[in-house]
């Protein structure tokens, strides 16, 4: 080799962490690169924060607090209005970004970052919510009121999937209400939240008041265990939601935690199939199908599972795969090989349960080195299954056939998870039936993704979500405040 001409590889660019304001250099030995999952390419290489980083980061975010509290509603709502209208210029930046570290395309990936930006234009005007109340002359002379306060450091703790949408349910309602956040994101897909808090940083926001950390278990235990934290809250795997959930409480923190999820779509034999097949490929398919709220299962009612199978199967079949940058991929890779090599397991588990194999994701070719698997549909799956209980995050639907629409109703609610349900008809009596029977959170009618506007609450039940005020609408200021009640009496 001619090594005056060979190119030397260029070493990958470092994630920093954001601790008092200023972006800075991890000084641990832990580190894992963050890999482009279309095409194993490095992008980057993210640090495991060192125990002292931890420290600083919870300190400056309780200095920040003294002042950032005090702040008034205003002023805090004209930053919010200010990273609106910064994320809104910079979206198509943050979306190229996202697709290249998290896989999907670049639809979906504008996709996540718009319904993050759903919630900072709710928390621009969220005042109207800390709003107290006010009774006069409760006794003679004297008044009551209330008062919503903010109550402290709040932590974040962020999954792959969405890495904008997530960030953004919880860190602008956090600190519109006049908290201090500390963000730690999948380390997985840092660099999307590393943009997040760059624009955060033009806005003018006080130093401490948003900090960025990196870290895996134990750095998430820190946080957690640390006297100065005040809330956590958590979006992952039901595994990972419910130990965040215990540990925490268990240290009197507040906290929300949301899990995994089985999401069904029923479908009735009087549903448009044509509208309902490109909504279930939507829900089922999207982003890979690494989302809470895919649906993973439909329930055809009889007599339309037939023709609903065929018809999803063909739209399936052909479909194209690919790295999320190319025009026309309407589906990337997995996240990972360990994903990758989930998802097939859970294929090889369904065929050994004896489910009908209609579409197999494995026998797709693609041209790439990426974590590729195809979609994946299975027919005739008795609600028993493995693929039918479990979260399994990939590309793969499994179809129950049901005789009637109680039925239907029962195959839901056998699910030890309650995210969300559908239901495709064009009947109002099934439609109400089913949103007044079904045991789900988020319920759609004729939506197959029932993931609500900010202004709501995304309220999963069940084993999907372990706390008592869910994320973003009036919970999510419910959660990041706290009730003051004051009884007076000038004499």
């Amino acid at each position: 080799m001619n090594t005056a001409s060979a190119q030397v590889a260029k070493p990958a660019a470092t994630v920093k962490l954001l601790i008092d304001g200023q972006f800075v250099e991890s000084k641990t030995t832990e580190w894992q690169d963050v890999v482009n999952p279309a095409t194993q390419e490095v992008l980057a290489r993210v640090p495991f924060a060192t125990d002292a980083e931890i420290e600083a980061a919870i300190a400056s975010a309780k200095r920040a607090y003294k002042s950032w509290k005090n702040t008034p509603l205003a002023a805090r709502a004209r930053i919010m209005l200010k990273l609106q209208a910064l994320v809104r210029e910079h979206m198509p930046r943050i979306a190229k970004t996202l697709s290249a570290e998290q896989g999907k395309t670049l639809p979906d990936a504008e996709g996540d970052v718009f319904r993050g930006l759903e919630v900072v234009e709710h928390a621009c005007s969220i005042g109207t919510l800390q709003l107290g109340e006010f009774a006069e002359n409760v006794a003679n002379g004297v008044d009551t009121y209330t008062i919503r306060q903010p109550i402290g450091v709040c932590v974040g703790i962020t999954p792959f999937n969405f890495p904008a949408m997530v960030p953004l349910w919880m860190l602008p309602v956090a600190i519109a209400c006049g908290n201090t956040f500390i963000l730690k994101p999948s380390e997985k897909v840092p660099l999307t939240a590393t943009r997040l808090v760059e624009l955060l940083a033009e806005t003018g926001l006080p130093a401490g008041v948003v900090s960025l950390v990196h870290g895996t278990a134990p750095q998430v235990e820190q946080l957690i265990d640390h006297p100065q934290v005040a809330a956590v809250s958590i979006v992952g795997s039901t595994g990972a939601a419910s130990a965040v959930y215990a540990r925490a409480a268990a240290r009197g923190k507040r906290v929300q935690a949301l899990g995994g999820a089985k999401n069904h779509m029923v479908v009735m034999p009087d549903a448009d199939l044509d509208a309902v097949v490109e909504s279930v490929m939507s829900s089922a398919f999207g982003s890979t199908g690494q989302r809470c709220m895919a649906g993973s299962v439909a329930v055809a009612v009889d007599p339309i599972g037939d023709e609903f199978v065929a018809r999803l199967r063909a739209r399936a079949g052909a479909m194209q795969i690919g790295p999320g940058d190319q025009a026309g991929v309407e589906m990337g890779p997995l996240i990972n090989a360990a994903q990758r090599d989930r998802v097939l397991s859970y294929l090889q588990a369904g065929v050994e349960e004896r489910a009908e194999l209609v579409l197999d994701g494995r026998q797709r070719s693609v041209p790439h080195d990426g974590f590729f698997v195809g979609a994946s549909i299975f027919d005739r799956v008795n609600p028993d299954m493995r693929i039918a209980r479990e979260e399994i995050f990939g590309p793969v639907l499994s179809v129950i056939r049901a005789k009637s629409l109680a039925d239907a109703v029962a195959v839901v609610n056998h699910s030890a998870m309650g995210n969300g349900a559908s239901i495709f008809t064009r009947s109002g009596a099934a439609a109400r039936q089913f949103t007044s029977d079904v045991e789900a959170g988020m319920v759609g009618v004729n939506i197959g993704v029932p993931v609500p506007m900010a202004f709501f609450s995304f309220s999963g039940w069940k084993g999907s979500f372990f706390g008592d005020l869910h994320v973003h609408g009036k919970d999510g200021v419910r959660f990041y405040t706290e009730v003051k009640v004051v009884t007076s009496r000038f004499v």
